[in-house]
């Protein structure tokens, strides 16, 4: 909603990652063992793909960086990138607590074929768990089952929530949005209104 609202590229580093698991690239194998047992990929891993997504055409107009930084490290990275190429950053912290971030992902299911996610409860009860764009068999992704996502939590706290005080630290400005409260619908009207009221402060 946020790429197609704002005109920009969305790069998801989750994406990117299992697309090179898929292919069976040299980055892809060394990744593909951390990703199911809830690690995180290395940084350097990371870093290599963010900086050769962000120099593609598709990125000229401003893009949205999904999943990344996770480290403090890569925060640091993330930032001499931005100031080589003289491009302004925001922050957008989308806050739910743990227990609904378990569910929904747990409860999330995948289709293998053209990419789409769904929850199951918006599924209907007794429906068949089939993708209603192609009618493929959904699948539960390997980063989704619940000993993975508690993993991932864990590493969240070690590793993840530290980057949030060094952006502000950086003077990178922050909004922060309770990511649990409203429709996806209702989080990207928030989210493009507090980026307009940025816009127009600057202005």
């Amino acid at each position: 909603m946020l790429r197609q609202r704002l005109g920009v590229a969305h790069i998801s580093t989750g994406d990117m990652l299992r697309e090179r698991v898929a292919s069976g690239d040299g980055l892809g194998h060394g990744a593909a063992a951390l990703m199911k047992a809830g690690a995180l990929v290395p940084d350097e891993m990371v870093n290599r793909m963010v900086e050769e997504r962000i120099d593609q055409p598709d990125c000229s107009d401003g893009f949205i960086l999904d999943g990344y930084p996770r480290t403090v490290e890569q925060a640091a990275l993330l930032g001499e990138l931005l100031e080589v190429r003289k491009i302004a950053a925001s922050v957008m912290y989308l806050k739910v607590d743990y227990n609904v971030i378990v569910a929904r992902l747990v409860g999330r299911r995948h289709c293998p074929k053209c990419g789409t996610l769904y929850h199951l409860p918006s599924v209907g009860a007794g429906a068949s768990v089939v993708c209603t764009i192609d009618g493929t068999e959904l699948v539960v992704r390997d980063d989704d089952r619940e000993e993975v996502v508690r993993e991932r939590l864990k590493a969240y706290e070690r590793k993840t929530a530290p980057v949030l005080e060094f952006l502000r630290g950086k003077g990178y400005p922050v909004g922060e949005l309770d990511g649990a409260s409203g429709t996806p619908e209702e989080i990207s009207d928030r989210i493009v209104s507090w980026m307009q009221r940025r816009r127009e402060s600057n202005a």
